[in-house]
Formats: C-alpha cells, sequence, structure tokens
C-alpha cells in the first residue's frame, strides 16, 4: 500500500511542476521538490542519490525566493536523510545555522521538528564526539 501512495503522490508532485513551468507561478515549487524527495526516499527501494538531488533542488529554489521556512522545511528533510546515512556532522552543518535564522514562532510545527532533530544530533554528538569532527 505504501509503494502505491507514494507512486501516486510522485505522480502529484510531476503534475504540479508540471503546472509550475505552465503557468511560472512558482510559489510552491520548493516543496513540491522536497516532498518529490520524501516520496523517493519512502519507495522500498528508494532512491538516495535522486532525493538528494531533489531537495538540493528545493534549497536552491527556497534561496532564490527568500523562503525561510521553505528552507528550514527543505534542510530539515535532508538533515534527516543524511542522519540516516550516517552523515550526522553534514545533517548539523546544514540545520543549525537555518534554524538559527528564526527568532520567533518556535510553537510551530516546522520548527519544533527542526528543533527536535538538532537536540537528536546534539545527543548523538555528545555519545559519538568522532561524528562531530566527521572521522566516523
Amino acid at each position: 500500500m505504501q509503494t502505491q501512495q507514494a507512486a501516486a503522490g510522485l505522480n502529484l508532485v510531476a503534475a504540479g511542476l508540471e503546472k509550475i513551468d505552465r503557468t511560472q507561478t512558482r510559489w510552491i515549487e520548493a516543496e513540491l521538490y522536497r516532498v518529490r524527495g520524501e516520496l523517493l526516499r519512502a519507495l522500498p527501494k528508494a532512491d538516495s542519490p535522486e532525493a538528494e538531488a531533489c531537495f538540493y533542488q528545493a534549497l536552491g529554489v527556497a534561496d532564490e525566493q527568500n523562503a525561510r521556512l521553505w528552507q528550514l522545511r527543505c534542510a530539515t528533510s535532508l538533515a534527516r536523510m543524511w542522519n540516516d546515512e550516517g552523515r550526522l556532522s553534514d545533517a548539523c552543518d546544514l540545520l543549525s545555522p537555518i534554524y538559527g535564522w528564526f527568532t520567533e514562532g518556535f510553537d510551530r510545527p516546522d520548527l519544533v521538528e527542526a528543533k527536535s532533530l538538532l537536540d537528536e544530533f546534539g545527543g548523538a554528538i555528545r555519545r559519538h564526539p568522532e561524528a562531530e569532527t566527521g572521522s566516523q
């Protein structure tokens, strides 16, 4: 069932990206690339390189638009993937400064999720100091 849902989601995202190309209405483009990356990761044979490329594309679009919340969401997704791959230092280096941009709204779900992930990373770094230097 999850495979069917991910495949259906990928079709919807593709349709959304096609509409963006036709209409040039790009306000949600970063989120569509981020969701595409998440869906690729959810497939039974996850396509990590393609998912990572989607997250990078999403970050680039969000950066061009100065869309801080989209950047946070994209960075959170990419940091979670890197953490799952054992790239804890990279995950921290990406997410921490983006989270640091925010000065309010810390009760918002996206900020709560990012903070929780950073707290998890901090605990992992304290347990495994070699992760902090990248010498895993």
